[in-house]
C-alpha cells in the first residue's frame, strides 16, 4: 500500500505563496497521475490541479489558473504545488492524491490519499 505525505502548509498573509510537497513510500509513484485537492471548513473536498505521470501534462481548476503551479521530481519520488498570489478563499486542508486517469477530477476516482496539511491566508 503506497503511502502519501504531504508538508510545506501553514500561515500566509493574502498575496503571499507557500510550496506544499507530497512524497510516496513507492517509487511507483512516478507511474501515477498525481493531483492536489483542498478541503474547506463546511465544504466538499474539490479538485485543484493534476499532472500526468510523465510530468509535462498539467491541468487546474479555474479558481487556481495562474496561481499555483504543479510540478514532479522523479528522482524525488515528489510532487510540489507552488501556490503564489494567496488568497483567504484558498484557505483549507490540502491533499495530495493518485490516480490512473488524467481525467479524473472526482475525489472517488483516486486511489491513494495523504493525510493532508492546512494552509491558512490571513486577510
Amino acid at each position: 500500500q503506497m503511502q502519501l505525505v504531504e508538508s510545506g502548509g501553514g500561515l500566509v498573509q493574502t498575496g503571499g505563496s507557500l510550496r506544499l510537497s507530497c512524497a510516496a513510500s513507492e517509487r511507483t509513484f512516478g507511474n501515477w497521475v498525481v493531483a492536489w485537492f483542498r478541503q474547506a471548513p463546511g465544504k466538499e473536498r474539490e479538485w485543484v490541479t493534476s499532472i500526468s505521470w510523465t510530468g509535462t501534462t498539467t491541468y487546474y481548476s479555474d479558481s487556481v489558473k495562474g496561481r499555483f503551479t504543479i510540478s514532479r521530481d522523479k528522482a524525488k519520488n515528489t510532487v510540489d504545488l507552488q501556490m503564489n498570489s494567496l488568497k483567504p478563499e484558498d484557505t483549507a486542508v490540502y491533499y495530495c492524491a493518485a490516480t490512473w486517469d488524467y481525467r479524473a477530477r472526482m475525489k472517488d476516482e483516486f486511489h491513494y490519499w495523504g493525510q493532508g496539511t492546512q494552509v491558512t491566508v490571513s486577510s
